[in-house]
């Protein structure tokens, strides 16, 4: 979803279990909302645990990854030489679950963005240093120098390449949430939504799409009714309650939600995704490092080292984020434009 703060993007997904987690981030966060480091979590050398103090949103899963000499080589003098890779995520101060929050140690930066840091890191033979700040800060941080890459639901655009650089390594998906007993499928294809009635988050880009498609359905002489409420809780009531068919939203808060419903009664499931950038171009999440550093393709070679190896749909299935992979990394692929930044 394209330069949306992911606070702003996530959290109208948020459910009673997302807000206890974010609510242990925000206790985290009070003595400051700028560069606070965070513990790497305990691991042997050459393991990353993902999905390790998770509160229930991944099946940990303990990957050996050994490091490539041949990457390591391939990094910046400097990077070489200190040996750390200073990762930012901008999850301060309430966190955006299932990507990047405080864990249940109320301490350790956890999340599918963290632990693909990690794996990069490890990989490339440096240690991982995770620094947690506000969104805008994490960009100073990367401007500064005093953070090398931000791993944090950062999407491509060609306005961001003017001071950054990128590998990319998850897609940039919206979906659809049903009922787990509901049959339709969204397909693909907006006509499938004619006479459905389907919930969006006011302001989003989500909402920009889906108003698109109900002027496109009108012209057709179809109709798509489109509801709006106050909070997520409001939302997943109206979806259980039948008021509205489905919810669309950023793909990885639904990939949470349904996760931790599934074997309640208001069990749900994904019924289709749809890119975020739209109809004529695939969104992409990527690492972000600034402009000139020479990380983006190191970078992209051990994420692509993760792909052959397959951690990284290890990685991506701890999360319930299978549906957004990739199957190569790049490196400043062509990103949202300059009209739609």
């Amino acid at each position: 979803m394209p330069t949306r703060s992911p606070h702003r993007r996530l959290l109208r997904t948020l459910t009673a279990g997302t807000a206890a987690a974010c609510l242990a981030a925000l206790l985290t966060a009070c003595g400051g909302d700028s560069d606070a480091a965070t513990t790497a979590g305990a691991a042997a050398p050459g393991t990353v645990t993902v999905g390790r103090l998770s509160n229930g949103a991944a099946r940990q899963t303990t990957l050996t990854v050994p490091e490539v000499a041949s990457l390591h080589a391939r990094l910046p003098a400097t990077v070489r030489k200190k040996g750390t890779l200073v990762i930012a995520v901008g999850a301060l101060p309430s966190g955006f679950p299932p990507l990047a929050y405080v864990g249940a140690d109320q301490k350790t930066l956890t999340g599918a963005e963290p632990d693909l840091g990690r794996l990069v890191a490890a990989v490339l033979g440096l240690k991982p240093e995770l620094r947690n700040s506000t969104w805008e800060n994490m960009f100073v941080g990367l401007d500064s120098g005093k953070a090398d890459v931000a791993f944090s639901n950062v999407t491509d655009t060609e306005e961001r390449k003017k001071k950054y650089e990128f590998a990319s390594y998850r897609q940039d998906n919206l979906a659809f949430e049903v009922p787990k007993k509901s049959t339709w499928n969204f397909g693909g294809d907006y006509r499938n939504l004619a006479g459905k009635t389907v919930a969006v988050g006011s302001g989003t880009n989500q909402e920009k799409i889906l108003l698109e498609w109900k002027a496109k359905l009108a012209k057709e002489g179809k109709q798509l009714t489109v509801k709006y409420y106050q909070d997520s809780n409001s939302t997943y009531l109206a979806l259980a309650g039948g008021k509205i068919d489905a919810y669309l939203g950023p793909n990885p808060g639904i990939a949470y939600h349904t996760r931790q419903v599934a074997g309640t009664p208001r069990a749900t499931r994904n019924a289709g995704t749809f890119s975020g950038a739209g109809q004529t171009l695939q969104g992409l999440i990527a690492a972000t490092a600034k402009k000139g550093s020479g990380l983006a393709e190191p970078i992209a070679a051990a994420i692509d080292h993760l792909i052959d190896t397959g951690q990284y749909a290890k990685w991506l299935a701890a999360w319930n984020l299978s549906n957004e992979a990739v199957t190569k990394a790049r490196v400043n692929p062509p990103g949202l434009p300059l009209d739609n930044s």
